[in-house]
């Protein structure tokens, strides 16, 4: 009774909701709490920031380096459509989810052996060996959270819900970056030592995830998901997956930003605590607008992002990127849309799926864009033979086209 009293006057505080009953509290409360934890251990072996930089002190090639962010991502997203109908067979999904968490924390412990035991070819081959096998445990927790979402937080609640987890989260990611700026940590001992404390944060989420309240599912699994089968009829589901696939420049392009700015220590830093504050001041504020209005959020997301890709091109063609705080508030602003990008994909989604073909519409939006990172991160990586600046131009030109695509999609928080 305690612990529900205290769920919901820290919820109605922290969020505005009103109206929630002891169990919507509790399962709050543990939403926070766990998705806190494991966006904190997110930010701490972050492929676009922490793992490029590791991968550059440990001498590993460039082609390796690139590869992280479309590993990851595209290695989260594409299993997904095999594992819905596994998820929709579960009585609680919530257990797929505690055993990804589980499993992404061994994935970052082997990456910090790899790191402190390897170099070169051999250490960049192990880290993304580790890093695909952890993308296969956040495909497990991705495609089953959005239903277990569903299933224990209501309607114009859930944006607000994740939101508040990603600024909690963005607290002990500024640390670091203030840890790595300060001069303190010299060498890449900080780095591996926080991707350590990132594989007990996915263990302790587990745990925290393991006791939430979720009512037992009807099996839903014995039909197969198929792609034509979902998207059949369906073009709003089309529409949102066209503007979603076009924001991934959002989250391919920061790896670009890190080489303009060079492989310091003090410049790891300044990146990592860009975006970390820009986590910490946007989450939450993308959260509440989501749950007014995800297709607006995402909307503003790609005319920010657009805008902040053009100034990594100007800056990258006219030679200011050396300016120090420049690249660091460039990417303070891109990081502010990808985040608005992050709430606004996963509430709508959430908000249109029917109730029971959520881990459908999910599973199969992923898979596609799953194939869209690996297209796009292909000819990323070819691009960037003529110059980081001019792969940051095409994501500019895809984050204004997916506003564009963007607006002709309805509106799902009503009713």
């Amino acid at each position: 009774m305690a612990d529900a009293t205290f769920s919901k006057t820290f919820l109605r505080r922290a969020t505005g909701a009103e109206g929630m009953d002891q169990t919507e509290a509790h399962n709050g409360l543990r939403h926070v709490m766990a998705l806190s934890l494991t966006k904190v251990a997110d930010g701490l072996i972050d492929p676009k920031l922490i793992l490029s930089w590791l991968m550059t002190a440990l001498g590993a090639p460039g082609y390796l380096i690139g590869a992280l962010v479309p590993l990851r991502e595209a290695g989260a997203l594409l299993p997904q459509i095999v594992l819905a109908p596994r998820v929709q067979a579960m009585r609680y999904r919530k257990w797929m989810w505690v055993a990804g968490s589980a499993g992404q924390g061994a994935c970052a412990g082997l990456i910090v052996l790899a790191a402190l035991t390897l170099e070169g070819v051999a250490a960049g081959l192990a880290i993304c060996a580790a890093l695909a096998v952890l993308a296969l445990f956040r495909a497990a927790c991705s495609v089953s959270f959005k239903d277990i979402l569903g299933k224990t937080i209501a309607k114009r609640r859930r944006g607000a819900i994740t939101g508040l987890a990603g600024s909690v989260s963005a607290v002990a990611v500024i640390v670091l970056a203030l840890l790595l700026m300060s001069g303190l940590f010299q060498n890449r001992t900080l780095v591996v030592g926080a991707i350590a404390l990132a594989a007990t944060f996915w263990g302790i989420a587990a745990l925290v995830m393991s006791r939430l309240r979720e009512e037992a599912s009807d099996d839903n699994g014995d039909s197969k998901i198929t792609l034509r089968a979902v998207l059949r009829d369906n073009p709003q589901l089309w529409r949102f997956i066209a503007t979603r696939g076009l924001l991934v420049s959002t989250a391919l392009a920061p790896p670009y930003i890190v080489l303009l700015g060079g492989a310091e220590l003090n410049a790891l830093g300044a990146l990592l605590l860009a975006s970390a504050v820009a986590s910490l001041v946007s989450s939450y504020v993308w959260g509440r607008l989501a749950d007014r209005s995800s297709r607006l959020v995402l909307i503003r997301s790609g005319l920010v992002g657009g805008v902040a890709l053009l100034a990594a091109v100007g800056a990258g063609l006219s030679g200011v990127e050396a300016i120090p705080g420049v690249l660091p508030a460039i990417l303070l602003v891109l990081m502010v849309a990808y985040h608005g990008v992050r709430q606004g994909r996963s509430t709508y989604l959430v908000d249109m799926a029917p109730e029971d073909q959520r881990a459908s519409y999910t599973a199969v939006s992923n898979t596609v864009i799953g194939v869209a990172l690996l297209a796009v991160g292909v000819v990323g990586g070819l691009g960037s033979v003529v110059g980081p600046a001019w792969v940051l131009a095409g994501f500019a030109a895809m984050a204004f086209a997916a506003a564009l695509v963007g607006r002709g999609l309805n509106e799902v928080e009503q009713g």
